[in-house]
């Protein structure tokens, strides 16, 4: 019995330990609190710098299309079989859109010298046959002017290759008018959170790493002795 309750008052004090040490990081935290918010504030206004002067505004384009199959457009209604071919060919289209030889196209008509691959996504919405390009480029008029152009070849060479009846037009490329990246507002709470962890994690380590005596209980925890009385500083008294 007396095994168990020396076991259980060792217990209880680690647990004590561990919530005092809890408290004395809680209370380091707040006492550097404007520490912790001006590098909060310091890494918002970074991101707001980095977002604003320093990375060139993108903007984005897209134009959707829409393949019909022979039997759409004589009015007959499509089998399981065609259904499932067609959604197989769909995967096939972005292949087509992404080609050389209709990239080739399109720079030579818009006289463009740069690489057109690494501006362009297309996406394929699942069990569709509708088919969304779009194109990133720093000006949002030449950004849609690429995309309705590459439509245009793209839907050309899509009737060529896989036979459909039709490639239709959906939504033709507009400029758009706020810029994709970046995201300011979302960069600055970025760098509003990061400054803020950042500094509290400096605090933290600073704090459990500093091994001095600043408490009278510090003496009690590290060395297991009790502490029978406490020398006031002479300089403070005065």
């Amino acid at each position: 019995m007396e095994i168990k309750k020396i076991g259980e008052n060792m217990n209880n004090q680690e647990m004590n330990t561990i919530e005092i040490d809890i408290l004395l990081l809680l209370k380091t935290i707040w006492r550097k609190k404007f520490l912790i918010i001006l590098t909060a504030l310091f890494g918002a206004g970074i991101a707001f710098v980095y977002s604003s002067f320093l990375v060139t505004p993108q903007f984005d384009s897209t134009t959707r299309i829409y393949v019909v199959s022979q039997n759409v457009e004589a009015g007959a209604g499509l089998t399981s079989q065609e259904l499932q071919a067609g959604t197989y060919l769909v995967k096939d289209y972005k292949e087509i859109i992404l080609s050389q030889d209709v990239l080739t196209q399109v720079a030579t008509e818009l006289n463009l010298k740069e690489s057109l691959k690494e501006k362009i996504s297309v996406s394929i919405p699942v069990d569709t046959r509708i088919v969304s390009i779009s194109v990133r480029d720093a000006d949002p008029n030449e950004a849609a002017r690429i995309a309705n152009s590459l439509r245009t070849f793209a839907a050309q060479k899509i009737v060529e290759v896989t036979k459909v009846s039709d490639v239709t037009t959906l939504e033709e490329a507009v400029p758009a008018e706020e810029p994709t990246t970046p995201n300011i507002k979302r960069n600055i709470l970025l760098g509003l959170l990061a400054g803020g962890i950042l500094a509290t994690g400096l605090v933290l380590v600073m704090e459990v790493l500093d091994d001095r005596v600043k408490r009278p209980q510090d003496i009690e925890e590290v060395m297991g002795l009790t502490l029978l009385g406490v020398v006031p500083d002479s300089k403070k008294l005065k």
